[in-house]
């Protein structure tokens, strides 16, 4: 079918803002993006995370629906940063899990798990124990500390930031009119009616907390940290009873290390308890983090709605709201790029059933006034 260029305001610059509007421009329709904060997305919970892809990894805490949706982002982000004209660095090695002897119990709970999930969802790689022959082959680094684990193959992992700032350039590249600290709602919006988008697609995560009550805030605590002395593969987490940790390794012997999942809407600074823990288990790890430089410690709260889940709603004609993304954004958000896509082009999406996607959606309100054809070829 032709493709019917539409008009679209895009309200909030995170992750999933940001990649709706280039995939949006790149099929040739009109984009504003509207946001609070600058470009930098300091206001964005997509800033303050490790952007770990692992399915297998987080079906101990999450459902089956959101590891499809992560196993089928594993395919879709190559795709994803392909196009984009700045380079983002993209990693599948696999997870690694560790534990120490004290956790062994811990552990083999928490294998067993993983092996129930996988017997749900076949099209996961059946994660491989490791002895320590197979654990120094694995990861060398960790050889001599840890006699066993676990390695996930296929996982993988990207840098956030350098994410956020390559969708920036290709959105000024794909002429996206960006608004910065220009903070919309919904309301302010009329679709469909002269001078007014057909569109308006709300990403504003906590943002939306106006229109979108149950929402919540689950605050995290991540540390960056320089470490010249640690050298490690690829992602890495630490099983442990009380404060589980990952340790996701970026370019340049940078390090992103966080644990703490704490329900609360506050933005203060992390505190003395939950860096401690973090760096002590970190060091626990590799001793090598101890000479490391601790760049930033930083807080921020993820757009949470009461089951956990993310869903797509439409409150309203030619208005879509695309929220909940929780502590999963860079697994989920090309799942739900392209349930979007496939709403605004269809007015369905069979997606969503395959990623059990609640999808709160009135067919009478979808197609703007102004539209005659779907928005995608």
């Amino acid at each position: 079918m032709p493709l019917h260029p539409s008009t679209f305001a895009v309200l909030g610059a995170g992750l999933m803002g940001r990649l709706l509007a280039v995939e949006l421009a790149r099929q040739g329709h009109s984009v504003d993006i509207y946001d609070a904060g600058g470009p930098a997305a300091e206001h964005s919970a997509a800033t303050v995370a490790a952007a770990m892809l692992a399915p297998l990894a987080e079906s101990a805490i999450t459902e089956p629906g959101v590891v499809r949706m992560g196993h089928h982002a594993l395919t879709r982000w190559p795709q994803l940063l392909a196009p984009l004209a700045q380079p983002v660095f993209f990693q599948q090695a696999g997870t690694l899990i560790v534990w120490h002897r004290q956790d062994a119990a811990e552990a083999q709970r928490f294998t067993r798990q993983l092996e129930a999930n996988q017997n749900t969802l076949p099209e996961l790689p059946p994660l491989q124990k490791l002895d320590s022959s197979a654990m120094a082959t694995a990861e060398p680094a960790l050889a001599h500390r840890f006699a066993q684990g676990l390695y996930l193959p296929g996982e993988g992992q990207l840098d956030n930031r350098q994410l956020l700032a390559a969708l920036v350039v290709d959105m000024e590249r794909l002429s996206v009119r960006m608004h910065w600290h220009t903070p919309q709602s919904p309301e302010s919006f009329a679709p469909g009616t002269p001078g007014q988008p057909d569109w308006v697609l709300d990403c504003r995560g906590l943002g939306a907390k106006g229109q979108w009550p149950a929402l919540r805030g689950v605050r995290g605590e991540v540390v960056r940290i320089h470490a010249p002395d640690v050298t490690l593969q690829r992602p890495t987490r630490l099983v442990h009873p009380r404060y589980p940790i990952y340790i996701a390794p970026k370019e340049d012997h940078l390090f992103v290390i966080g644990a703490t999942e704490i329900e609360s809407d506050d933005l203060s600074p992390a505190s003395v308890r939950s860096t401690l823990e973090l760096l002590s288990a970190a060091y626990a790890v590799h001793p090598g983090f101890a000479e490391g430089r601790i760049l930033e410690v930083a807080t921020q709260c993820r757009p949470t709605l009461p089951d956990n889940l993310p869903a797509i709603r439409q409150p309203r004609r030619g208005v879509l709201e695309i929220n909940g993304l929780y502590r999963h954004g860079f697994m989920i958000s090309p799942a739900l790029l392209d349930v979007t896509l496939e709403v605004l082009n269809t007015g369905q999406s069979p997606l969503s059933q395959r990623f059990d996607l609640a999808l709160d959606l009135e067919p009478s309100r979808l197609a703007p006034s102004s539209a005659a054809a779907p928005v995608f070829a």
